[in-house]
């Protein structure tokens, strides 16, 4: 369960698409412009975020548009949108010394905790929701 650039792309990708969709046609290319990266990456993730029910995409004068309220858009369901590797949030070094006390040791001793913190992480994703973004756009913008 490793957080990579994917997930917050992804939020900007539905932020954006949020705040410019009633004024501009939202495209990947658009898109790429906002987050500053390439579109191919932009469109990877909007056929994910496509899948997961969270945007709809028309071809033409469509573009990106998104499908849910955006109080009923958690930051868990972007995560599970866009993420591949959600199994661990921690990796663990490979070999810890068996002759060493605390390397034979250190998986009992730590990966309790690390799956506690794992399971709270997941419990935080779902307290934010993309209302949360927008808002908190909106008044930086509001406010320049």
């Amino acid at each position: 369960m490793q957080v990579s650039t994917k997930f917050t792309i992804a939020i900007h990708i539905l932020a954006a698409a949020s705040y410019f969709g009633k004024d501009h046609k939202v495209t990947s290319e658009f898109l790429a412009g906002s987050i500053g990266c390439n579109p191919v990456i932009v469109r990877n993730l909007m056929m994910d975020l496509k899948k997961a029910g969270l945007i709809s995409v028309r071809r033409g004068p469509g573009g990106v548009e998104v499908t849910r309220p955006l109080d009923q858009i958690t930051f868990r369901d972007v995560y599970d949108a866009v993420e591949t590797r959600k199994d661990r949030l921690f990796n663990f070094h490979e070999n810890p010394n068996p002759l060493c006390p605390v390397g034979r040791n250190i998986h009992q001793a730590l990966d309790g905790k690390l799956l506690d913190i794992q399971k709270q992480f997941q419990e935080d994703l779902r307290g934010h929701t993309l209302a949360e973004v927008v808002g908190d756009l909106q008044k930086a913008i509001g406010s320049q």
